[in-house]
């Protein structure tokens, strides 16, 4: 049948450093402006001002841009804080060498202006760069409750060779941003860390994630409402619970998703694979969306489609749901952990349309024997060899 296996990331080793992108004359090392680096005292007030100029400074070519400078070999402490632009100059660079420490116990989290959700927000930026090689330790093991690194209201945003740790809720937030590029990050949280996404792509466009590591306690990568033409390649993923379109239409929402490519994923014991979910009563649309290249170890659910997803609340049966059409399955290999490894779970009145499997091949982690689908209200075509086969799909 030819299937082609994602060859992914011999090892991820990410640098230990990178060389600052700008003239030396711009570099704004957090050091001079009062930082300890001792993982103890409060650096929070250095960082600002480090920030305040770097993003007032004016590059004195077309070739340099301002660098705000962590430097390695040192471990920062530092409350919540907004690094907010515009920034005079085009481009500002973020060198992340060493590592950033959030507060440990609840009680130590610092709120800004009445909000307490997030630990290091970037906003209203155009042409950042954060780089390093350094790590992003949110030291969240206690309540798995705080967003990590958010970046919104931007335009033009570069994010690469970082690494995050036990963040205390999402690790990497996109939030309205257009043309992001995203690669070579590395994520890691326990299995049994509650809503720790890796990377959450909100009211984006034109993304592009590449060559990551995740290892987390809630989905590898989520893409949820005002996100389109977004791409999702050699990715590890696991443990965690996927790559998800959604969850879409909470509570009546009218969320609109489409043009998304996931293509060469290698997902190890995790609870879900090429996962797409939505709630009833939502309105909008998932599509346009292909999920390809794909191999699974021992994964719970292999390919699901659920527009009854439901977490944590007592939801009604309801008539109205995000239009599901256009997703394509394409060339996925591996094992399942439960007899059925295919669930496609749509509406009776607003079914899932135009449903494309092609070249599946998943088999029982138990005892390689095939596994089983459950389909309902699905619509849509089988292509190539088909372990196992939906019954409401037709075969071509």
């Amino acid at each position: 049948m030819g299937f082609f296996i994602p060859i992914l990331f011999a090892a991820f080793v990410l640098p230990s450093s990178v060389v600052a992108q700008s003239n030396s004359s711009l570099v704004y090392n957090v050091l001079d402006y009062g930082a300890v680096g001792d993982g103890y005292n409060d650096d929070t007030n250095a960082f600002k001002h480090a920030w305040e100029a770097a993003c007032t400074s004016s590059p004195d070519s077309s070739s340099s841009a301002p660098t705000m400078q962590i430097p390695s070999n040192t471990s920062f402490f530092i409350q919540p804080v907004i690094f907010r632009g515009p920034c005079r100059s085009p481009i500002i660079n973020v060198e992340i060498s060493g590592e950033l420490l959030a507060p440990v116990n609840p009680t130590d989290w610092r709120c800004i202006g009445g909000y307490c959700g997030m630990w290091i927000h970037f906003k209203s930026l155009r042409g950042l760069r954060l780089y390093g090689g350094g790590r992003i330790h949110g030291r969240g093991e206690k309540w798995w409750q705080k967003l990590a690194l958010e970046i919104s209201d931007s335009d033009d945003v570069q994010i690469t060779s970082l690494n995050f740790k036990d963040n205390p809720k999402m690790h990497l937030v996109l939030n309205n941003l257009r043309s992001v590029s995203v690669s070579t990050i590395h994520i890691d949280a326990p299995a049994d860390s509650k809503n720790t996404d890796g990377i959450h792509v909100t009211g984006s466009t034109d993304v592009s994630i590449d060559s990551c590591k995740i290892s987390t306690g809630d989905d590898c990568v989520s893409i949820v409402n005002g996100s389109a033409n977004v791409r999702v390649t050699n990715i590890f993923c696991g443990p965690g619970h996927g790559i998800s379109i959604g969850s879409l239409g909470k509570h009546g929402a009218e969320d609109k998703v489409e043009n998304i490519y996931v293509s060469d994923v290698v997902f190890r014991n995790t609870e879900n694979g090429a996962r797409i979910k939505s709630w009833q009563g939502g309105k909008g649309y998932a599509r346009n969306i292909i999920y390809e290249r794909i191999m699974l170890q021992d994964a719970d659910n292999p390919i699901i489609i659920d527009q009854f997803y439901c977490d944590h609340e007592k939801c009604k049966t309801q008539e109205s749901a995000v239009q599901i059409h256009d997703i394509t399955f394409r060339q996925v290999i591996g094992t399942s952990k439960n007899k059925v490894a295919v669930k496609l779970d749509c509406s009776e009145t607003v079914p899932c349309n135009n449903i494309i499997l092609n070249d599946i091949y998943i088999l029982s982690s138990e005892d390689q024997s095939t596994t089983t689908s459950d389909c309902k209200n699905a619509h849509g075509t089988i292509q190539g060899r088909m372990v196992p086969n939906p019954s409401c799909l037709t075969q071509v």
